[in-house]
């Protein structure tokens, strides 16, 4: 019963994924992948239209494995997700979804994370980075290489945090790489 559970939880968290990676535009493209180190786990990407002209990039990782991590998975991703979705700066979302995820939070549990904000008529993206792993940033024709950017602290560590916003700026030809371990 046990093993029929996970198999239900992994398909409920997979699900929770996008996985539609087609749009009707010729401005970006975009994929995404995640597979678990156990049937259910804490790393989590998403992506979606804040409006008609912006679309948020969410990258993270939980504490933990399993169950737990799964769990407080969908509690950050949702939390990350409603908050962009209202129009917010990068780092307003990161300490909101902070001050959610600590409340409440006896397991004392904590998610790293990145969030981008890019103007997709621009190229212009607000960030901003929860102890996260570095982006890593292809420039048309160029090497990777990691955008060293400022990190906060893991959402879920401590109440009231702030959060530093930076701008970068995608040309076409230039790619965004943000993964967890």
């Amino acid at each position: 019963r046990i093993e029929q559970e996970l198999i239900f939880a992994h398909a409920i968290q997979d699900a929770a994924l996008p996985k539609h990676f087609k749009y009707p535009r010729q401005d970006f493209e975009i994929f995404a992948m995640m597979d678990p180190a156990k049937e259910v786990g804490g790393d989590f990407y998403d992506f979606f239209f804040v409006d008609n002209d912006h679309m948020g990039l969410v990258i993270a990782d939980v504490s933990g494995k399993g169950i737990p991590a799964a769990l407080f998975m969908m509690r950050a991703k949702t939390a990350l997700r409603n908050l962009a979705e209202s129009g917010r700066a990068p780092s307003e979302i990161l300490f909101r979804a902070n001050n959610t995820l600590c409340d409440g939070n006896d397991a004392e549990m904590f998610v790293t994370a990145w969030i981008g904000i890019i103007d997709l008529g621009t190229g212009e993206m607000r960030c901003a980075n929860a102890g996260h792993e570095y982006p890593v940033l292809m420039r048309a024709g160029g090497e990777y290489e990691l955008f060293k950017d400022k990190h906060g602290v893991a959402l879920g560590a401590m109440e009231n945090m702030r959060f530093s916003e930076y701008e970068l700026k995608l040309n076409p030809g230039d790619r965004l790489f943000v993964y967890t371990d």
